[in-house]
């Protein structure tokens, strides 16, 4: 488990703390889960369906940034709770940038309580670049009255920017066996 740090120029309204884990990877799926603490304002996007979109870091959202060692190149993963989602190949930072083919469509759950929400995302490995990685896990959490906070393992600069090689520092090695 890891906790995010929001992003000092954006602080959230309510939200206390942003937690991110790995709960599973092996060759069928990656399985993660962002817990948050202090949910009570959160903008959730209405469900839209199954599918991919672009732009779905304007409301809360969560992403994944996948990087193999020693590698210029990453993989995006933005996730949505309205179940859209899209997956990205950059060849460096921010450039290059294409969509990635994927085999089947990532499974995302949505639970909110009063003052907790978890977001959980199947991924399926196939169609994730090989491990081990460096990992960037990071969310965008918008709460009621459009304000919005950033957070991330970490952060390198003045503004935020989920992109930053920098920011890639959780470990994840090659999957277990199915």
């Amino acid at each position: 488990m890891a906790d995010l740090t929001c992003h000092p120029a954006h602080p959230p309204a309510q939200v206390r703390s942003v937690e991110f884990r790995i709960i599973g990877f092996d060759a069928n799926w990656l399985r993660a889960r962002w817990k948050i603490m202090g949910s009570g304002k959160l903008v959730v996007p209405s469900f839209a369906g199954k599918g991919r979109a672009d732009g779905l870091w304007q409301t809360t959202c969560f992403e994944l940034f996948l990087q193999q060692p020693g590698s210029p190149a990453y993989t995006e993963l933005n996730l949505s709770p309205s179940e859209r989602w899209n997956v990205y190949d950059f060849s460096a930072r921010r450039e290059g940038m294409t969509e990635r083919p994927m085999p089947r469509e990532p499974e995302c759950t949505m639970r909110l309580g009063t003052d907790m929400a978890i977001f959980d995302a199947a991924i399926p490995a196939m169609g994730l670049p090989a491990a081990p990685w460096l990992c960037g896990a990071t969310a965008v959490i918008e709460e009621e009255g459009g304000v919005k906070s950033y957070w991330a393992l970490c952060h390198g600069g003045e503004a935020p920017d989920f992109h930053d090689p920098t920011c890639f520092v959780e470990e994840v090695a090659a999957p277990s066996a199915a």
